[in-house]
């Protein structure tokens, strides 16, 4: 079966969410636990963030920061950029490729945070793609 949705990647999946005012080292415990490179993270049941492992390098210990005294909301990505369960991933992946980013929460109609897909979850023929027409339209825009 061909996966085109970001639904059908995502099924079965244990979205991976932690509250803002953790620590960064438990949400370190839970990305390894899960397994993931990110986190959602929600404030009264709503996203405010995501924190991956990126942000952690850079904004905790890149700033001698000690993990275990740090909340999540003080080195996490805000208002991140989302997609919906139902888009396609050459969609997810256009708007990742596009922003410079490797996560995105994914959420449903109610705003609720269903999961976090990660590009590399895409299969690389959609990141390809995405990539190439990204170049092309580039190329034809300058000329």
């Amino acid at each position: 079966m061909i996966i085109k949705s970001i639904d059908q990647l995502l099924s079965g999946r244990q979205p991976a969410t932690i509250l803002s005012t953790a620590s960064v080292r438990d949400a370190c415990a839970l990305m390894d636990r899960q397994n993931v490179g990110a986190v959602a993270v929600i404030e009264d049941g709503m996203l405010v963030g995501i924190l991956s492992e990126r942000d952690v390098l850079r904004r905790c210990y890149g700033q001698g920061r000690d993990a275990a005294l740090t909340r999540v909301e003080a080195v996490m990505t805000c208002d991140p950029l989302t997609a919906h369960r139902s888009d396609s991933l050459g969609e997810a992946a256009a708007r990742m490729i596009e922003a410079g980013v490797g996560h995105l929460p994914v959420v449903d109609r109610a705003g609720d945070v269903v999961g976090v897909l990660a590009l590399w979850d895409i299969p690389t023929e959609y990141r390809l793609m995405v990539e190439r027409y990204n170049s092309f339209r580039a190329e034809t825009t300058a000329a």
